[in-house]
């Protein structure tokens, strides 16, 4: 995909990503640096946890989303960081072996009114796994470039 814009986020557009496996490897890397759970870290426990087995914490599953969704080159030109997230949801572990998938839909396009190189753009995140089921959810605004000869004087 080519560099997107502001102007190329319009409400109802879909952006999907490619897949990513992650092994209990990396979930147990990642749980023992940043979400030393129980559940995440220890074999033992996390199969007398509700969960009967080791599972990704929700933080990894939310970062290796962003980076599923970055590597698609939807954002990267454009982007301007973001103000925040809202609804964040994990509906479902991630277990050693899933792959997980992204879906983004555009939900709101606003140009900026006070500076007008930029806008915000909210989109819904569904992740999924292999099975299709849904992981996690969660909608983000992004704020975004204007195409540059947009803002040209």
């Amino acid at each position: 995909m080519g560099d997107l814009w502001l102007e190329d986020f319009t409400v109802g557009r879909v952006f999907t990503t490619r897949g990513c496996t992650l092994s209990e490897a990396q979930i147990l890397d990642f749980a023992w640096q940043h979400d030393p759970q129980p559940f995440h870290i220890d074999v033992v426990a996390a199969a007398e946890s509700p969960y009967g087995g080791i599972i990704a914490s929700g933080f990894q599953t939310l970062l290796v989303a962003f980076r599923l969704f970055y590597q698609e080159k939807v954002i990267n030109a454009a982007s301007m960081g973001s103000p925040g997230m809202d609804e964040v949801r994990w509906v479902a572990p991630v277990r050693p072996g899933d792959t997980i998938r992204v879906r983004a839909e555009v939900l709101d396009v606003r140009p900026s009114r006070s500076r007008p190189d930029r806008g915000t753009a909210l989109l819904a995140y569904t992740v999924t796994n292999q099975r299709d089921e849904t992981v996690m959810t969660f909608k983000c605004h992004h704020i975004l470039r204007r195409r540059p000869e947009t803002t040209a004087t």
